[in-house]
C-alpha cells in the first residue's frame, strides 16, 4: 500500500499496461494445418478450414486427414498436433532471450472455443468435435507463455458469417445487423473468454480483441456497447481492444467517449488496435526513402489526446497490431539487393522507434513466415537482420536492473524537489501538495513496472525491465482508484504523476 492509499501495481496490471513488444503468432488456432502460415486473413468466417475438414485441401495440392477420408479420430489428432506445435520451448526461449518479446497477439476463431459455439454454423456436428480440446490447448499455451514472462492478446478474428453487421448503402441508417444469430454467438464467445480469463486467473492475458480489420462502420457502436457491458460485468479490469478498420480518427472518437471519466459502472478500458502496412497503390508510386520518412508522421492523431487525462476527462492509447518490413513490389524497382536490404533495415528501425515512442505496444506481422509471405514479413529473419531492435529497457541485463533501481531510489528526494524548487512562485501550496502526491505515485509505479521481472514478480527469469506502455490508460486507472478513495484529483496531480514517471526513466537511463 502506498502513502496515497493506492495499492502497488499487480501482476495483472504489469502484464496489461506495460509496453507490449511482440509478434502475431499467425494461423495456428484460426486455421488448421492445411494452411500453415499463409495469408490467414482470407478466411474471415472459417469456411476454408471447414472445407479442409470435410474434403480436400483448398489448394488441391494434396489430400489431408479430412473427416471424409480419415474419420474424426485421425483428423482430430492431426489438428491437435498442429496446435501443440504452435510454440515450442525453443521458440519461447528465442522470443524471450533474443528478440526480447514480452507479448503475443493470438488470432482465434469462434470454433476454437469448442462444439458449443459451433451450433447453428457450418461446423455444427462432426466438424465441431475436432475442437473439443482446442480451448484447453490454447489455455495451456497461455500458461506456458506466462511462465516465460510473455503475455497473450486473444484476438477473436474468425466469426460466423465473416462480419457481424453490414452497411446498408441505400439508407442513412448504418450498422444494420445482418444476422442476429451470429451477433448473439459472437457475444457469447466473448463472454466465455472473459469468464475463462477471470475465473481461471489467466493473468498472462493482456486483453481481448473483439473486432477484425473490417470497415469500422460495419460493426456499429451499439454492438461494441453491448459487448462492453458484458465484459465489464465479468471483469472490468480486462482491457478490450477494437480494430480501427483503417479509420483511426473514428475509432479514437469511440474509445475516447467510452473511456471517459468518471467511468460508468467501472467499464473495461478500450485500446484502439491499428494495422500499419505500406502496400497500397499510392505507396507503390513512392520511393522507399519517402515511405520511411512518412513513418515519422504515423499516429500524429494521438498528440492532441495524450497527456491530458484529467483535463479532458478521458484517455486513449493505440496498439499497432500488425506491421512488417514489407513494401509493395513496385516500390523496390531499380534497386539492387544490397540497397533493398539497407533500406529494409532502416524501415524496420524507424517503425520500431515510432511505435515505442507513441503506441502502447506493437506486434510484428508474423513470427515465422512461409515462402509466400516473404522474408520482410518474417520476424525471426528481421530480428537477425537488425531491422527490429528490442526497446532499450528490455535489453538491460538482469543483474543491472536492480542496480539501476537502487540508483534511482537514491536520487528520489533530489529529483522530487527539483521541479518544486523551480516553480515555487508559480504554484499554490495546494498545487504543490497535489503535484508531490502525483509525483510520488508516478515515480513508484514506474519503478514497480521496471523492477518486476528482476524481482520475479513477473515470471520468466529474464533480462530487462518493463516500461508503462499504455500510460494514458494507466493514469485513467489511477484516477478511478483514487476517486474511489474519496480523492479529487486535478491537473497538478497528473502533471506530478507524469513528471515522476519521466524522472524515474531518466534516472535509470531509459528513453522516454
Amino acid at each position: 500500500m502506498l502513502d496515497s492509499g493506492l495499492s502497488l501495481p499487480t501482476v495483472d496490471d504489469i502484464f496489461r499496461y506495460r509496453y507490449q513488444h511482440g509478434i502475431n503468432l499467425g494461423s495456428v488456432f484460426m486455421h488448421g494445418p492445411w494452411l500453415d502460415n499463409s495469408v490467414f486473413e482470407n478466411d474471415p468466417d472459417g469456411s476454408r478450414e471447414l472445407e479442409a475438414l470435410k474434403r480436400l485441401n483448398p489448394n488441391q495440392q494434396c489430400r489431408l486427414h479430412s473427416l471424409h477420408e480419415k474419420g474424426l479420430k485421425q483428423t482430430t489428432s492431426t489438428w491437435q498436433a498442429h496446435w501443440l506445435s504452435a510454440l515450442t520451448g525453443q521458440d519461447l526461449t528465442w522470443l524471450r532471450d533474443v528478440a526480447k518479446c514480452n507479448s503475443i497477439r493470438l488470432p482465434i476463431g469462434f470454433y476454437t472455443l469448442g462444439p458449443a459455439f459451433c451450433l447453428g454454423t457450418g461446423f455444427e456436428g462432426e466438424p465441431s468435435q475436432v475442437y473439443t480440446s482446442c480451448w484447453n490447448t490454447l489455455k495451456h499455451l497461455i500458461l506456458k507463455c506466462q511462465l516465460y514472462g510473455i503475455g497473450v492478446l486473444i484476438d477473436l478474428k474468425n466469426i460466423p458469417g465473416g462480419q457481424l453487421c453490414s452497411q446498408d448503402d441505400s439508407s442513412e441508417t448504418v450498422n444494420v445487423c445482418a444476422n442476429i444469430h451470429n451477433r448473439i454467438l459472437v457475444r457469447d464467445c466473448l463472454a466465455f473468454i472473459a469468464q475463462e480469463v477471470t475465473f481461471h486467473a489467466l493473468c498472462g492475458v493482456i486483453g481481448v480483441q473483439i473486432s477484425s480489420d473490417s470497415d469500422w462502420r460495419t460493426w456499429g457502436h451499439e454492438w461494441y456497447d453491448e459487448v462492453l457491458e458484458i465484459t465489464s460485468s465479468i471483469n472490468p479490469s480486462l482491457p478490450i481492444y477494437v480494430n480501427d478498420g483503417q479509420n483511426l480518427p473514428a475509432a479514437l472518437d469511440y474509445a475516447i467517449l467510452r473511456n471517459r471519466l468518471p467511468a460508468p459502472l467501472n467499464r473495461s478500458p478500450i485500446v484502439v488496435e491499428s494495422h500499419r502496412h505500406h502496400i497500397t497503390e499510392s505507396d507503390q508510386s513512392q520511393e522507399p526513402e519517402n515511405i520511411i520518412e512518412n513513418v515519422a508522421r504515423e499516429l500524429t492523431e494521438l498528440a492532441v489526446h495524450h497527456g491530458k487525462v484529467v483535463s479532458q476527462g478521458t484517455a486513449v492509447d493505440v496498439y499497432i497490431g500488425e506491421y512488417s518490413c514489407h513494401m509493395n513490389g513496385g516500390t523496390w524497382k531499380h534497386l539492387d539487393t544490397l540497397e533493398r536490404d539497407v533500406l529494409t533495415k532502416s524501415f524496420g528501425q524507424e517503425q520500431t522507434k515510432q511505435w515505442t515512442s507513441k503506441a502502447s505496444g506493437s506486434a510484428f506481422y508474423r513470427f515465422k513466415s512461409s515462402g509466400a509471405c516473404g522474408v520482410e514479413r518474417d520476424f525471426e529473419q528481421q530480428v537477425k537482420n537488425g531491422s527490429i531492435p528490442a526497446p532499450a529497457w528490455l535489453t538491460v541485463p538482469r543483474d543491472q536492473v536492480s542496480a539501476k533501481v537502487e540508483q534511482a531510489k537514491s536520487q528520489r528526494p533530489q529529483l522530487q524537489n527539483k521541479f518544486l524548487s523551480q516553480t515555487s512562485g508559480s504554484i499554490s501550496p495546494h498545487g504543490r501538495r497535489r503535484f508531490s502526491l502525483g509525483w510520488d505515485l508516478g515515480f513508484n509505479d514506474a519503478l514497480c513496472f521496471f523492477a518486476a521481472m528482476s524481482r520475479d514478480v513477473i515470471p520468466g527469469h529474464r533480462d530487462g525491465g518493463d516500461k508503462i506502455g499504455a500510460l494514458d490508460l494507466w493514469v485513467r486507472k489511477r484516477v478511478i482508484e483514487a476517486t474511489c478513495l474519496g480523492e479529487d484529483l486535478d491537473i497538478e496531480w497528473e502533471n506530478g504523476f507524469r513528471t515522476g514517471v519521466d524522472d524515474f526513466y531518466n534516472a535509470v537511463a531509459v528513453a522516454i
